[in-house]
């Protein structure tokens, strides 16, 4: 291998002792060998840094990086400033990924000179270990039968995309956007070149971080390319940060989120663009929040989350709405700044 790895895979690790062995085995057994592994320690307080120790000790691909707990944006910053490599891959620690994919996704940037590579989480697995969670409340740690699957890297085809923006969207359901579609705004779900990465962060101290770090890369035009391959097995967890939050939590991440970007959109994306990324992005979001408003419990919090709308209507993020049940939120918006609610 050479003394400056081509890709750099970059690991969050928090309190996931019961699942970072199978995390880190999945990076260890990829059939491409050209990696680092950046595991940045956020102050866990399991066996987590013993566990990460032996890997490195075993393995010198495996970099570690012990630091006081930040959150899961800091960990990911932190990572990606100690990266070498060419390409960039996130993977969360409770998660772990198939063992061809850095060689499907390597191959399928090189091949067509691309920006980034997305593929699919295994839905299969994902909803059966959530199935077994939910019902017995215990850690899942079977291994899925697509993880055994070989893929002929020759035969695999990927779609070309040059503007990604008008692919994705947040919604659910969407007649307007073109196939083939890429829902939500998952970062582990991708290889990037870290050129494209420069100038780029993720908002420290906010969950539902994806959201404007991945707002900010789409606007960057990166030349994509798309496979459907299942290459990532996602683990739901109900302790996760996102499903442990708290509504106000929720409420100014998602806002802070949006302030970030709003001006970025308003500055550098075309009309059309603008117009897609509202319908398709930024209303989804505000509608979020703007539910967990119900969940506040006391009159402080309420007034947290009204200073949070209210700066954003100031800035104009809610004007024009692009259909009929963003425009009913944007009243009860309008109502809560009034405190009429």
């Amino acid at each position: 291998m050479l003394n400056k790895p081509l890709v750099s895979i970059i690991i969050p690790v928090y309190n996931v002792e019961k699942y970072l062995r199978r995390c880190l085995d999945s990076v260890l057994n990829q059939s491409y060998k050209d990696w680092e592994a950046i595991c940045v320690n956020d102050g866990s307080p399991d066996n987590s840094a013993k566990i990460l120790a032996e890997y490195a000790e075993r393995d010198a691909r495996f970099k570690i990086i012990n630091k006081e707990n930040g959150g899961l944006s800091d960990a990911r910053n932190v990572g990606l400033s100690f990266s070498k490599g060419e390409f960039i891959l996130y993977l969360d620690s409770d998660d772990f990924i198939h063992p061809q994919t850095l060689e499907i996704t390597v191959a399928l940037a090189e091949k067509n000179n691309a920006d980034m590579v997305l593929f699919q989480y295994d839905l299969k697995f994902f909803n059966k270990a959530k199935e077994k969670i939910n019902n017995k409340n215990i850690f899942y740690t079977d291994l899925p039968q697509s993880r055994n699957i070989v893929y002929n890297t020759k035969k695999i085809h990927g779609y070309y995309i040059k503007n990604i923006l008008f692919h994705c969207t947040e919604r659910n359901r969407s007649f307007f956007v073109r196939r083939p579609v890429r829902r939500h705004c998952f970062v582990v779900l991708g290889l990037y070149r870290k050129n494209l990465l420069k100038d780029m962060s993720f908002i420290k101290g906010i969950i539902m971080e994806d959201f404007p770090w991945w707002s900010e890369l789409l606007l960057k035009r990166p030349i994509t390319i798309m496979t459907r391959l299942p290459l990532y097995f996602y683990m739901p967890n109900a302790t996760s940060i996102l499903n442990s939050s708290k509504a106000l939590r929720m409420i100014e991440s998602i806002t802070s989120g949006i302030e970030r970007v709003y001006s970025i959109y308003l500055s550098n994306a075309s009309y059309k663009e603008q117009k897609y990324y509202k319908k398709e992005f930024l209303w989804p979001f505000i509608i979020i929040a703007m539910r967990k408003v119900k969940d506040l419990d006391n009159r402080l919090d309420l007034e947290v989350a009204v200073r949070a709308f209210s700066n954003l209507y100031n800035l104009g993020v809610f004007n024009n709405p692009p259909n009929f049940r963003s425009k009913k939120y944007f009243k009860r918006i309008k109502k809560l700044i009034k405190n009429e609610i």
